[in-house]
């Protein structure tokens, strides 16, 4: 399988568009001709180019180019500029549209991500695949925390002393005023109302009356938000593993801790004890969790050192968070939690635990490679795509929470049994103490826009189906395929799924609008 860089909060919606500024009938009337009338300067891209790139990416091909934004659709004439980085992989014959993609995030940097979808031979023939690093992320204008992000992520919301809860809503409290402070006059530029008129700058750029999209997690929310705005400019949208567009990106994040809790009771721990002949964590999934509970018991009590590097309880439950969203990780995950196992039972020996610990931090470094982004983002993504996300979502709208609040829900979720998520859900809160404005939500409801196809698996973690069929729902002309018996993050293009790929591709290259259908899944490795 090939990878798929997702950053774990790649998750709801709407939040951020004033309908009124730049409204689609105006187009591009309004925007000074300094940034209409670039040219697009393309070149070979170096690997230095693209942020976050994966080792070993073959990106033979691959363009790259920058255009000047303005710092602030609110005031495009007033001369101050941004840089966005972009890409392209041409088509293998005629142009004759291009279709923009997105990983998700938001912030998660997309310039290099059309080698991705090189084998899509029927998308190629005739479309431009379009990367992007979104404003603030990548190579595009940088937007900074000032390293903040960190705070408080070892503390542990499953220890309910008062104190310890306390701290962990400090910290939560101390991110959101220390990333304000830090990101400036520019981190309240960094939203989606802003996004939105990047792309359609694009859009008149590469010479398109309409433009294509290919969106993932939060690429979902983008492209839906981009065309409820400009739906004259809208032509074939996919969204991939949905985010709730037609809500708040808060009821987005909330059905995270179910989905993970499903994915790791109904998928993972069964399929983990199938082979408990090789693994010996548990013949049965609630006695493999039940294991993991003791191991992570140990974790909570004296943490283990790899490569320099104290792995603790959350540690370990971020990385099941980050490797839960791709099937192919699997193996991966097992092996991880076997060597932890070793190293936290004090009957092993010093020879097993030495070598326990050498196939640990192998292991992890593997992952970060191979894995979904999720994998190395729940290991310290770097701090430019930790702020645009954290930027985005609290620039984007709102969130309703304080200190009673935040503790009780996450005792709520711990009452029924949801654990796995329990260790980040508090933090993904900071947007209840942002200390900046923010924009009213616009309605997405989609009048007239044009049909746009939402692509979702059963069992994903990280943009739960819940939140995917209420934004099916309410979104008018939408289609939605459903993709059974299964749990992967992301499925057209880059999952192996020929069936869901069928589909698609006759619906970005040939107009064929599906009906809402149900397609198989993928079996577990």
């Amino acid at each position: 399988m090939r990878r798929l860089r997702l950053v774990v909060t790649s998750t709801a919606v709407v939040c951020g568009l004033l309908a009124a500024a730049l409204p689609a009938a105006a187009d591009t009337a309004r925007v000074p001709a300094r940034y209409t009338g670039q040219t697009l300067d393309w070149h070979a891209c170096a690997p230095d180019e693209l942020a976050d790139l994966p080792p070993g990416t073959d990106i033979a091909g691959l363009e790259c180019a920058t255009y000047r934004t303005p710092r602030d659709w609110d005031r495009p004439g007033d001369g101050q500029d941004l840089t966005i980085a972009i890409s392209r992989l041409k088509s293998t014959g005629t142009t004759t549209a291009s279709v923009l993609t997105n990983p998700g995030g938001p912030g998660g940097p997309g310039r290099w991500f059309p080698v991705e979808l090189r084998g899509q031979r029927k998308l190629r023939e005739h479309q431009e695949i379009i990367g992007i690093d979104t404003r603030g992320t990548g190579r595009s204008t940088n937007v900074t925390c000032g390293g903040a992000a960190s705070t408080g992520a070892d503390l542990d919301p499953r220890d309910r002393d008062p104190r310890n809860l306390n701290q962990i809503v400090d910290a939560t409290r101390y991110l959101a005023t220390a990333c304000h402070q830090a990101a400036g006059e520019l981190g309240e530029l960094i939203s989606t109302f802003q996004n939105v008129r990047d792309l359609d700058l694009l859009r008149t750029l590469l010479g398109r009356d309409r433009i294509n999209w290919i969106g993932y997690s939060a690429g979902t929310w983008l492209g839906a938000h981009y065309a409820q705005q400009f739906p004259r400019h809208t032509g074939r949208f996919v969204l991939d593993s949905s985010t709730q567009f037609t809500g708040s990106w808060q009821q987005s994040f909330d059905y995270q801790p179910l989905g993970y809790e499903r994915r790791w009771r109904q998928d993972f721990l069964p399929w983990l004890a199938r082979s408990d002949a090789k693994y010996h964590f548990g013949a049965s999934g609630e006695a493999a969790r039940q294991t993991y509970e003791s191991v992570r018991y140990a974790l909570t009590r004296e943490p283990v050192e790899v490569n320099g590097t104290k792995i603790g309880a959350v540690k370990l439950d971020s990385f099941l968070v980050g490797a839960l969203k791709a099937k192919s990780q699997f193996p991966a995950i097992a092996a991880v939690l076997v060597q932890v196992k070793t190293l936290t039972d004090a009957r092993a020996s010093a020879e097993a635990k030495q070598d326990a610990r050498a196939k640990l931090g192998k292991t992890l470094s593997e992952a970060k490679k191979t894995g979904p982004m999720g994998v190395a983002a729940q290991a310290g993504a770097d701090d430019a795509m930790v702020s645009t996300l954290i930027t985005t979502l609290c620039n984007d709208g709102p969130w309703k929470g304080d200190r009673q609040s935040l503790i009780r829900r996450s005792q709520e979720y711990l009452d029924r049994g949801i654990t796995l998520h329990s260790s980040l859900w508090m933090g993904l809160q900071v947007c209840a103490f942002w200390p900046g404005q923010t924009r009213p939500r616009p309605v997405l409801d989609g009048k007239g826009v044009p049909p746009v196809v939402l692509v979702q698996s059963e069992h994903d973690p990280a943009t739960p189906i819940e939140g995917a069929r209420k934004a099916h729902a309410a979104f008018q002309n939408s289609r939605m395929l459903t993709v059974t018996g299964e749990g992967d993050h992301g499925i057209y293009g880059i999952g192996g799924n020929q069936a869901v790929d069928e589909v698609v591709d006759k619906y970005l290259v040939d107009g064929v609008v599906p009906r809402d259908q149900s397609l198989p899944g993928l079996p577990l490795p």
